[in-house]
C-alpha cells in the first residue's frame, strides 16, 4: 500500500510558477511541500520524511522549472517536512525560525523511529540538515519582482517555530502545519489556544489558494470551511482537558470520555490524546513527556499508529 500512496503524490501548479506538492492521504508522515520559482531563484518550502520521497519531490519539481533551488524554508522541525532537506543542492540557503532549527538539532527520531508507527518509517539516506539563516519573526525574500513572506504567528502554535509562506501578489499560503485539511489537527509541541489563535491569524491574510502541511489543496469557500473547523476541533479540546483535569482523568481518560462528534471520520483521531497531553502539561506547567504521550496514543488507538510513508 505505501509503494501505490507514494505514486499518488502530485505537483501541482496552483499559480504560475507556483507549485504545490501534495502527497495523500496526508496522514502521520506524508506532507505537502511546494515552491515559488522565477527567472531570478526558487524558494522551496518544506521538504519531504523520506530520501526517496524527498527525490520524488525534487526531481518533479526540477522537471517542471527547469530550475534548482536557490533558497528553502522549513515552516517548522517535524520530520515529514525537514528530514529531506540534505537532499537539496549543497548551493542552497535554508531558512528556519530560530526555535525550529535547535528543535531540529535536538530531535531524536531522524536516527531511529521508535515503534509508534506500523510500520516503522526508513527515513533512507538523509542527514540532520539545519537552516543555514534563522529568523525569529519576519524575513521577506524577494526573487526578481516576485515577494515571499516568511512569517510566524507570534507565538506557539502546530510548534514554537512555526512559520508560513505568503505570496501576496497572488495570495497563495504555504500554511505548514498549522493547518490539517480534513484531517485531525496535531498541537503537541505548540500550543492549543495558541493554534486557535493562529486560526484567525490566518485569515487575516485573506488567501485565496492555501497549501495546507497535510492534505488537499484549498480555494473559494473550503478555505473558510476547513479555518472554521479547526475553530470547533481546538474548542473542543480546549473543554475536553478543562474537564478532564477537573474530574481529576488523566489525558488518555479525558480523550476516551470525548465525543469526537464531527471530527470522528478524520484520520489519526489519537491525536485527541496527544493534544491533551499538551493542554494539561500547560495547564500544569509542566514539561510534556513524549514517551507518556505516544504511548497513550497508541493505547488510545488501540495499536501502532498507522503510517504509508
Amino acid at each position: 500500500m505505501s509503494e501505490d500512496v507514494a505514486k499518488q503524490a502530485e505537483l501541482v501548479e496552483v499559480r504560475p510558477r507556483i507549485h504545490a506538492w501534495v502527497q495523500p492521504d496526508g496522514s502521520w508522515w506524508l506532507n505537502n511541500a511546494g515552491a515559488i520559482t522565477t527567472a531570478a531563484g526558487q524558494l522551496v518550502v518544506d521538504t519531504c520524511a523520506t530520501a526517496t520521497r524527498a527525490r520524488r519531490f525534487l526531481d518533479a519539481l526540477a522537471t517542471a522549472t527547469g530550475q534548482a533551488p536557490t533558497l528553502a524554508v522549513n515552516t517548522h522541525q517535524h520530520g515529514d517536512h525537514t528530514y529531506g532537506n540534505s537532499l537539496l543542492p549543497a548551493t542552497t540557503t535554508l531558512i528556519g525560525q530560530e526555535k525550529m532549527r535547535e528543535g531540529l538539532r535536538v530531535d531524536p527520531i531522524i536516527d531511529g523511529c521508535p515503534p509508534f508507527w506500523s510500520p516503522v518509517p526508513d527515513w533512507g539516506d538523509v542527514r540532520r540538515r539545519l537552516p543555514d539563516l534563522t529568523i525569529t519573526d519576519a524575513l521577506t525574500v524577494h526573487l526578481g519582482d516576485k515577494r515571499v513572506e516568511l512569517r510566524h504567528p507570534g507565538g506557539p502554535a502546530h510548534t514554537t517555530g512555526d512559520l508560513i509562506a505568503w505570496v501576496p501578489d497572488e495570495r497563495v499560503l504555504f500554511t505548514g502545519d498549522l493547518v490539517f485539511a480534513g484531517l485531525t489537527p496535531l498541537v503537541f509541541m505548540g500550543s492549543v489556544p495558541g493554534a486557535l489563535a493562529a486560526v484567525d491569524w490566518l485569515a487575516g491574510f485573506e488567501p485565496e489558494v492555501v497549501v495546507p502541511g497535510h492534505g488537499p489543496i484549498l480555494t473559494g469557500a473550503e478555505i473558510a470551511r476547513v479555518l472554521d473547523e479547526h475553530r470547533r476541533y481546538y474548542r473542543l479540546v480546549l473543554r475536553a482537558g478543562a474537564n478532564g483535569i477537573e474530574q481529576g482523568l488523566s489525558p488518555l481518560e479525558a480523550a476516551r470520555a470525548v465525543d469526537l462528534g464531527e471530527f470522528a471520520g478524520w484520520a489519526d483521531a489519537e491525536r485527541i490524546v496527544l493534544n491533551l497531553h499538551r493542554y494539561y502539561a500547560d495547564q500544569q506547567g509542566a514539561e510534556l513527556d513524549l514517551i507518556a504521550a505516544f504511548s497513550d496514543a497508541v493505547a488510545y488507538h488501540g495499536g501502532p499508529l498507522p503510517t504509508y510513508v
